[in-house]
């Protein structure tokens, strides 16, 4: 991926991951817009980067996905970068869990249906563009899930599915598909903010923005801390992986 130059939209804009990741692509002179449904830390975003626009959208929402992509072509018709990252997560106790299954819709909706409404309503805008990039943000969690957020570990595996057969399905064409597979990073998802364990959010985007810029061909975006989950299969040591993963999480809720 070219880290200058670019259009980029990027979901989930306003706080963790999605406003790092705009405030470092901003910084290298690239026109950034931001979406979210938070308008507040989209306007706290945006007021501290001089230069970088923001929308306000609800990424369950079908109908606002279709007219929010409008909007968007309308207005920055060179639009060439589209990052998925809007997520939530949330804790289920899958034995005592609400009837209507709120919390795993809601989640589905968010993590999964979002990212491919929203691709599936700007690709034909992107694949206009000389180069594009469409990239999508799982994580580790989609390789080793954390048993007490089934659905947000289900949802992210899906989304790494999807993105091989997007990247395969655009093979030839000038749109890149790139995955980003964050660790467990100090953001405000599941009160990570405050855990010591979690990576640092300004080392994560200090190592993920030297991938892009020295590994230009690069489809998969893993910082060093997300590898043993990563390759927790591939190195013959998922249910050690597994086991100590979910290990760690019940000591820490008790």
């Amino acid at each position: 991926m070219k880290t200058t130059g670019n259009t980029i939209l990027i979901t989930g804009g306003g706080s963790g991951i999605g406003r790092g990741l705009a405030e470092a692509f901003h910084a290298l002179g690239n026109q950034v817009i931001v979406a979210g449904r938070r308008k507040q830390a989209l306007d706290a975003t945006t007021a501290a980067n001089p230069g970088m626009a923001s929308f306000t959208l609800d990424i369950e929402n079908p109908a606002a996905i279709r007219s929010f992509a409008a909007e968007l072509a309308a207005r920055y018709p060179a639009l060439n970068v589209l990052i998925n990252n809007a997520g939530i997560m949330r804790i289920e106790k899958l034995q005592a869990q609400q009837a209507d299954l709120a919390d795993a819709e809601s989640t589905i909706a968010t993590n999964l249906l979002g990212p491919i409404r929203l691709t599936a309503a700007l690709l034909p805008l992107l694949q206009k563009q000389p180069h594009s990039v469409i990239m999508n943000v799982s994580s580790g969690l989609a390789f080793v899930p954390m048993a007490p957020t089934p659905t947000y570990c289900a949802t992210k595996a899906a989304i790494h599915s999807y993105t091989q057969s997007l990247r395969y399905q655009l093979r030839g064409s000038t749109t890149e598909v790139l995955e980003l597979i964050p660790p467990y990073v100090a953001t405000d998802l599941l009160n990570g903010a405050s855990d010591p364990r979690a990576m640092p959010l300004d080392k994560f985007l200090a190592e993920t923005m030297e991938i892009l810029k020295t590994q230009p061909a690069v489809t998969e975006i893993g910082v060093e801390a997300v590898k043993p989950l990563r390759f927790a299969a591939e190195s013959g040591h998922y249910d050690a992986v597994f086991q100590r993963l979910n290990e760690a999480m019940a000591s820490a809720s008790h």
